[in-house]
């Protein structure tokens, strides 16, 4: 089953504007790959790239080593879902998977295979055009899974899911990555991506800013710091700053403090005779490290009031 995505050196320009500049990254099997990056950085133009449905002005777009539009029956190689809007609205959910099973050669039994695993088989019967967007979600997902893909390539899959479905869909994308599926999605939410995606590719500007592991880029972000919550942070800070280490306030009501483990801040501190109520290593989470990384690559940013 395995295969892979490669991304190499892809160029692509919309009149003056430069959607893709270079970009270049593989999603392996086995892994959940996220995509992430701001508005405009070139997530949605490289997923159309992969999936044929934009020409790049330059590089390539392989899964499974070979360009999409080569691929017979495709579906069976590459479940995606870019727009879960784009239904026939008057055509039932079941006739809308059923019209694209036929299409690839794949028998009615697993048109209701996939509703049952998505949990769309009490909406069956009704139309397109009057599912909740959670559940045009849910059948694009279904649609994704028809051809039982050893790929998937999934645009804000947790767009419009309640709860319920947003965790369900984080249990859904750990379990196809577990089978051996290479599974790429974009997303804006981090929180969901730190609870799912294994690695991280985060662009911006059309480039690739990081490839990293997830806990490798939270590990980064971190940097050594240390939290200390204490009633006199202007003596603390001083201490520490004599012992070589810099604090500064945190946004949570604590300090903030590099340069130093938690054990000779500790020892600096009780030296000083000043109190502390918490010396705790810091975790960063992967919505600050994002930032971090893609601080100078936002194109569209609103004014300060």
């Amino acid at each position: 089953m395995a295969e892979i995505i490669e991304v190499g050196g892809l160029r692509k320009r919309f009149g003056t504007a430069m959607a893709l500049d270079g970009m270049a990254f593989t999603v392996r099997p086995g892994l959940v790959t996220g995509l992430v990056g701001p508005n405009g950085a070139g997530k949605s133009t490289t997923m159309r790239v992969i999936l044929g449905l934009d020409a790049p002005d330059e590089g390539r777009a392989l899964i499974g080593g070979r360009p999409y539009a080569s691929l017979r029956e495709p579906l069976r190689h590459v479940g995606a879902l870019l727009d879960a809007g784009a239904l026939q609205p008057g055509r039932t959910a079941r006739n809308h998977l059923l019209w694209l099973a036929r299409s690839q050669g794949l028998p009615a039994r697993r048109v209701d295979e996939v509703l049952d695993q998505v949990g769309m088989r009490p909406a069956a019967r009704r139309r397109a055009g009057g599912l909740s967007l959670g559940m045009r979600q849910r059948l694009g997902i279904a649609a994704a899974l028809l051809g039982d893909p050893p790929v998937l390539i999934l645009d804000e899959p947790v767009n419009g899911l309640d709860p319920e479905g947003i965790v369900w869909m984080r249990r859904l994308l750990r379990s196809l990555a577990g089978e051996g599926r290479a599974v790429l999605l974009s997303s804006h939410l981090m929180r969901e991506l730190e609870g799912t995606a294994d690695q991280l590719v985060v662009v911006g500007r059309g480039r690739v800013i990081a490839d990293t592991g997830v806990t490798e880029l939270i590990a980064a972000a971190s940097r050594g710091r240390v939290t200390l919550r204490t009633p006199e942070p202007a003596a603390a800070a001083a201490a520490l700053g004599r012992a070589g280490a810099a604090a500064r306030p945190d946004d949570h009501g604590a300090l903030a403090v590099t340069g130093l483990p938690a054990e000779r801040i500790v020892a600096a501190l009780t030296a000083a005779a000043v109190p502390f109520s918490e010396v705790a290593a810091y975790r960063a989470t992967l919505e600050q490290a994002y930032m971090d990384l893609t601080g100078d690559a936002v194109e569209y940013r609103g004014a300060a009031r």
